[in-house]
C-alpha cells in the first residue's frame, strides 16, 4: 500500500456488523484507515455504494456481503485486499476476484474458537450420557430408580475420534488432550508426525470410526466427501456410540443416520443438518438421543468481536506493508469449507 491512508468499505448485513463490531474495534479501525462510509452496506447496486466503490482500497465483508463479481470490480479501480470477518469466503469471492489478484483473508481461525469449545462439550457430555440422563429424567420426574438403564457414563480412558485434522480438529485435539481420553484423527492429508505431537493417533477413517466412542466431524463439504460417513460407515460404530457434527451436514446421509438413531443403536448432536434445517416432521426432532441445534457452534454474539479483531490485525498488516497471516489463495478452495 502507498502512504496514503487505507479506505475500507464495510460489507456486510445489519445484524453481524453490530455483533462484529463494539465502539473500541470501531475506534481501532478508525485509527487505522478512512472508512469510505460510515456504516455497513449489503449490496452494491445504490449510487452512494458505486460512488465509494472508487475509491475503496479494501472490502472488510462479512455474513451477507454479496457476490464481488466482475460488475463490482470494474467499479472499483483501487480494490486489492477482501479482508472476510467470517469463515468461508466462497459464497462472495468469485473468479473475477483471484483473475484481478486481489489479497483474500479469512477470519475462519478465530471462528474455530467457539465450534472447537462446543465439540469439547458436546463430546464430554455425550459421554457422561447427559442427553440420554436428560430424556429419561423428563419420562421419570422424582425418580431415578431407572439410572442403571443407560450403561456407560464416564469419560475415562474411552477414545475420542476426530476426522479431519483441520483448523478446528486441531484446536478440539488440543483441547482433548488434558482429560483422560485417546484420540483418534482420521485425515488422507495429515501428518502422522504432527497428529502425534498434538496428542493423538492417526488411523483410517473406518479404523477410527470402529474404535470410537464418540466421532467429531471436523472435515471440509466437498463433492469427495458428500456423504463420507454413509450407511455403510455409519453401521462400523460401535453400539450406543455417539456422532457430533459441526461440519457441515453434506458430510452425513441423513436418511441413514436417522434410521440408526430410531433403533438407538447411535446416539447423535447435529449442529448441523442436510438438508438445514430439517423439515418439521423429521424424527431427529423428537428422538431422545439427538441433540438438535440450529447451526450455532460458530462465533455468535461477543464471541463474532474476535472475527472483526482479526480482520483488523490483518487490515493493520496489510496498511504497514507486512505479510498477511490469515490469506486464502484459489487453490486451497479445493480443501476448504
Amino acid at each position: 500500500m502507498t502512504d496514503e491512508r487505507v479506505r475500507v468499505m464495510l460489507v456486510m448485513g445489519e445484524d453481524p456488523y453490530h455483533d462484529l463490531f463494539d465502539a473500541e474495534l470501531l475506534d481501532r479501525l478508525d485509527a487505522l484507515a478512512e472508512r469510505v462510509l460510515p456504516g455497513p452496506v449489503d449490496n452494491f447496486d445504490a449510487p452512494a455504494v458505486r460512488e465509494g466503490l472508487a475509491g475503496a482500497d479494501v472490502l472488510l465483508t462479512s455474513w451477507g456481503c454479496p457476490p464481488i463479481d466482475r460488475t463490482v470490480l470494474d467499479a472499483a479501480p483501487r480494490l486489492r485486499a477482501v479482508l472476510h470477518a467470517a469463515g468461508s469466503v466462497k459464497g462472495h469471492i468469485t473468479d473475477a476476484c483471484w483473475d484481478r489478484g486481489l489479497v483474500v483473508t479469512t477470519a475462519a481461525a478465530a471462528n474455530a474458537v467457539p465450534v472447537a469449545e462446543y465439540t469439547l462439550a458436546a463430546v464430554l457430555a455425550a459421554g457422561k450420557r447427559v442427553p440420554a440422563f436428560a430424556a429419561a429424567f423428563r419420562e421419570h420426574p422424582g425418580s431415578v430408580a431407572w439410572r442403571a438403564e443407560i450403561p456407560g457414563a464416564s469419560n475415562y480412558r474411552k477414545v475420542v475420534g476426530v476426522v479431519g485434522f483441520s483448523r478446528i480438529g486441531r484446536l478440539v485435539v488440543d483441547l482433548l488432550r488434558r482429560f483422560d481420553l485417546q484420540v483418534l484423527v482420521a485425515d488422507p492429508y495429515a501428518d502422522g508426525v504432527e497428529v502425534e505431537a498434538a496428542g493423538a493417533e492417526l488411523v483410517e477413517l473406518d479404523d477410527l470410526l470402529s474404535r470410537s466412542d464418540v466421532v467429531t466431524l471436523h472435515a471440509p463439504s466437498l463433492p469427495s466427501t458428500r456423504h463420507l460417513l454413509d450407511a455403510g460407515r455409519l453401521a462400523l460404530m460401535p453400539d450406543r456410540s455417539t456422532l457430533v457434527n459441526t461440519a457441515r451436514g453434506a458430510l452425513v446421509d441423513t436418511e441413514a443416520l436417522t434410521a440408526e438413531c430410531e433403533r438407538g443403536r447411535l446416539h447423535a448432536v447435529l449442529d448441523v443438518t442436510d438438508p438445514e434445517p430439517l423439515s418439521a416432521d423429521s424424527p431427529l426432532y423428537r428422538l431422545p438421543n439427538v441433540v438438535l441445534t440450529p447451526h450455532v457452534a460458530g462465533a455468535m454474539g461477543t464471541e463474532c468481536r474476535r472475527l472483526a479483531a482479526l480482520a483488523i490485525d490483518e487490515l493493520e498488516r496489510l496498511a504497514a506493508g507486512k505479510p498477511l497471516e490469515h490469506e486464502v489463495r484459489r487453490t486451497d478452495l479445493a480443501v476448504q469449507a
